[in-house]
């Protein structure tokens, strides 16, 4: 279990109410996050903790509405979908107290871009999305990242391998 997981499971339990009793103990990831991949770039250095768990929280409320969640269980899809937007609200809420204008819009696009993916029939391209925020958050937005997006929201066949290349390490940043 990430460091992450683990103090977003606390900060839930602290807040109490109804959110306190959905959290369960996370299950050991295997795979990086996009909020290891993002916490791990230049822009985040200094508060890589606070990125990763405020990115945490975004994308466990991503899983609430699309996947399968790591911290909070819901016995109903409804009270699902109203977690995941409180923990869409504490992520974001914690990002924009970092006074980080441009990860909130690239976090915004990506919960965006994510959903339309899913709306699609696409989750493969939704998990794409993901990284390339992550890494637009974590180094910078490039030129192809912005050109990806606007294919993904044309609904263009090759908005997917568009994404994926934004999403490489190598991608030229601004």
């Amino acid at each position: 279990m990430s460091a992450a997981l683990e103090r977003l499971r606390t900060l839930l339990q602290a807040e109490g109410g109804l959110m306190a009793t959905l959290v369960a103990r996370p299950a050991c990831e295997q795979e990086p996050t996009p909020a290891a991949l993002a916490a791990g770039g230049p822009r985040t250095a200094g508060r890589r903790g606070e990125y990763e768990l405020l990115i945490e929280a975004i994308y466990e409320g991503y899983l609430l509405h699309y996947g399968v969640p790591r911290v909070v269980r819901v016995a109903e899809a409804d009270l699902g979908v109203l977690a995941g937007d409180r923990l869409y609200a504490i992520g974001l809420a914690r990002l924009v107290a970092l006074g980080d204008t441009l990860a909130v819009g690239e976090l915004a696009d990506t919960i965006t871009l994510s959903a339309l993916a899913h709306g699609a029939g696409d989750p493969e391209l939704a998990a794409v999305a993901w990284t390339a925020g992550a890494r637009a958050v974590g180094w910078g937005v490039s030129e192809d990242y912005v050109v990806a997006k606007q294919l993904v929201l044309a609904g263009a066949a090759d908005a997917i391998e568009a994404m994926r290349t934004s999403a490489e390490p190598l991608a030229a940043t601004h």
